[in-house]
């Protein structure tokens, strides 16, 4: 039974996915329609979002921050004693 209701939410979810892409694309086609971009627009718009290196250097450090605090939260913790 739990198996059941397991698959039935994995479905649901999916088919939400689905949907609600589809509904992206048909608000981005019909604002497309109605107001075509410029060429300057255009090449904004095919940049890519993020740059990876960046994204993965400031994870990198952020891991490294959480690390040392931890580390100096366990030293804190024996001190004490």
């Amino acid at each position: 039974m739990k198996e059941k209701k397991k698959k039935i939410a994995a479905i649901a979810a999916v088919a939400n996915y689905i949907k609600t892409e589809q509904e992206r694309f048909a608000m981005v086609m019909s604002h497309e329609v109605a107001a075509p971009l410029a060429p300057v627009e255009t090449l904004v718009l095919q940049q890519p979002a993020m740059k990876l290196w960046g994204v993965s250097g400031r994870h990198e450090q952020m891991q490294l921050r959480c690390m040392v605090q931890m580390k100096a939260f366990q030293r804190s913790k024996f001190n004490q004693r």
